[in-house]
Parts: C-alpha cells; structure tokens; sequence
C-alpha cells in the first residue's frame, strides 16, 4: 500500500483552511462518509458511464467525466454546457443522492455559504497522469451560488489562482475526503489539478474521484 503520508488515518482532524477571502479547504470533512459516497459513485457509474470527453477545440481530456442531478456539465465541438442528458443515450443524469447533496449542503454551510442549492454533480476519474488545466467555472447562470468539490482517493495537487489566468497560483494538497468550498469573491477564480501522481488507495485503488457540486440553473 503506497500511501502518502496525507492519507494516513490519523492525519485528517477535521480543521478549516483558508486559502483567500471566499475559498476554504474543510480538511477530512467527507471521511465518515467516504464508503458511501464511492458506493454511490460505482452506482451512478453503472447507469451512466464514464466517459472521456473533447473540448469544443478537439482535444481530448484525460480525466474521465459522468454526472448525476437534474443537470450534467458536458463539453464537445458545439462547446461546454449543462444539459438534462446524457449525450450517449439521451436519458436524464441519475438523480442526486440525497448522501450527495446532505454533504454539498453542510460544506457550503460551514464555509460561509448558506443555503447553497446544487442541482447539478460532475464526477471525475483522474488515473495516474489526468490533469485538470487552468480554468474558471462560469456556465452556469447564478455566480452568487458557490462551488463544492469533495475529493476521494489518491492524493492531488490543486491549483488555486486568480480572476486571469497568468495570476499566481497556490499549489494545496488535497487528501481523500477533503472538501474544497469557493464562492463569493473567489467564485471566478481559475483553478485545475497538476498531473496525478501514480499511486494506490486502500478504497479507490489507483484513482482519484472528485464531486463537484453546482447550482447550473
């Protein structure tokens, strides 16, 4: 078992980090839950697969994409966007797992941000060597409304930037059941995921799976 010493079981305690007026890591704020929540992840997974989709410029991305709630984030030559379905099958996204939503609802909650509504969950699989660039989440239509992202699994580097893309980033290492929250000054920020490291995770093997929750309508 290759673990990093981020993942050691007595690691998390469940403290607050602040990354900038806005942003806050909730440090193994998912852990009691993490069973469930991958549980889940393989059932969804099972209704709608993982895919691996193109930007609207043609070039395929590493990290291996499925969706649950009344909206899913897809991205093709027509360009990025939420829909109702699926592109493979024309069927709805799965419907969010009431376990989802309780922990989107609870972060947000703590980090500043009540009542944050999502109706819309992007999974992504990163296998050794998937990245995430640079970019800002600005599909959806409500920018007050913040984002939660639940990490699970191998260990990643998460980059936290700027409202432009040539800004400075902060590089945090994010651990299995951390949750990352940003929202209000910090909602446009660019962020991504350096390459993952090869590794191997007693629950997830030698993936990383990360939620991240939206309000899209």
């Amino acid at each position: 078992m290759n673990l990093d010493l981020f993942d050691h079981p007595d690691f998390h305690s469940n403290w607050r980090e602040d990354l900038c007026p806005g942003a806050v890591v909730l440090r193994g704020a998912a852990l009691e839950d993490d069973v469930r929540l991958l549980a889940e992840i393989d059932r969804i997974a099972g209704l709608v697969p993982f895919q691996y989709r193109a930007t609207p410029g043609g070039y395929a991305m590493s990290v291996a994409m499925t969706n649950c709630g009344d909206f899913g984030w897809v991205t093709d030559k027509a360009g990025y966007r939420y829909q109702a379905t699926s592109p493979e099958n024309q069927q709805q996204w799965p419907a969010m797992p009431a376990l989802f939503r309780a922990i989107a609802v609870k972060a947000a909650q703590e980090a500043g941000f009540p009542g944050f509504d999502p109706d819309a969950c992007l999974i992504n699989r990163y296998q050794p060597g998937a990245k995430m660039s640079l970019h800002q989440d600005k599909d959806e239509h409500d920018f007050g409304q913040p984002i939660v992202s639940v990490s699970l699994g191998l260990p990643a580097v998460f980059q936290f930037g700027g409202m432009e893309r040539s800004d400075k980033t902060q590089r945090v290492q994010l651990t299995h059941s951390d949750i990352v929250v940003w929202g209000g000054p910090s909602r446009l920020r660019y962020h991504g995921v350096l390459p993952l490291k090869a590794g191997e995770h007693p629950l997830t093997g030698s993936y990383r799976f990360n939620l991240t929750f939206r309000k899209a309508s």
